[in-house]
Formats: C-alpha cells, sequence, structure tokens
C-alpha cells in the first residue's frame, strides 16, 4: 500500500540483480520480467500458469535471442506432461533454437532440434 514501502525486491533474473528494486517492464506486454526459478514455483502452484513468460530466454538471460535453456526447459516440461504453450510459441521456441544452432555452425544439432516439431508443415 501507499503507507507502505517495500520490504523485499521482486525475484528479477540473474543479470538484473544488482540494478536494485526496479521492475524492469516487458516490451511486449507490459508484464514485469522475472526470475525462470519465480516462473517455476508458480507453474507448480498452478498447473496452468503461463508457458510464455516460463520460457521467454530474457527471464534468465540478457539476450533475448539465447533460446538454450528455454527450449531444453520446454522439453523437459512436456516430458512432464505440460501441454498448454500453443503451436505458434512451439513453432518459435523450435526454429529460433534451431537458427541459433546453425549460426554457430551446428547444424546436426540445429535438425535434431527440429525433429522435435509436431507440425510437420
Amino acid at each position: 500500500t501507499s503507507e507502505f514501502e517495500k520490504y523485499a525486491c521482486c525475484p528479477l533474473p540473474p543479470y538484473l540483480e544488482d540494478s536494485g528494486c526496479v521492475i524492469e517492464e516487458d516490451d511486449n506486454a507490459g508484464r514485469p520480467l522475472r526470475d525462470v526459478c519465480f516462473h517455476l514455483l508458480k507453474l507448480y502452484s498452478d498447473r496452468c500458469y503461463d508457458l510464455d513468460q516460463l520460457l521467454d530466454p530474457r527471464s534468465v538471460t540478457s539476450d533475448p535471442l539465447d533460446f538454450r535453456l528455454s527450449w531444453h526447459l520446454w522439453e523437459v516440461l512436456r516430458a512432464l506432461n505440460y501441454s498448454h504453450l500453443s503451436q505458434q510459441s512451439r513453432g518459435v521456441l523450435n526454429t529460433s533454437f534451431a537458427a541459433q544452432l546453425e549460426s554457430e555452425g551446428l547444424w546436426e544439432w540445429a535438425v535434431f532440434v527440429m525433429l522435435h516439431e509436431p507440425d510437420t508443415q
């Protein structure tokens, strides 16, 4: 409330921890950025929690094009029967990580990632 000040900082991603108690706003949806561990706890408490926030690369790293952890985390969640990620988000996640691997010269692994795409089109 306006009578009381904050007693703890928001759970910011690791790269923002030293910035103080500032809430960083997400440019896309106006949602504040949170640490991936915070999102995992929210998913544990609410099985229908939005996976787009959890798998956003900016919840882990300052590079919004680094999909390494996001893709691997999605594969683990999928193995645990979490399936409420939209088809478009799954496609973006798979193709972005495959493109990242291909740009590093790891095209064999990019093919492996694309084999996880359920939409054959």
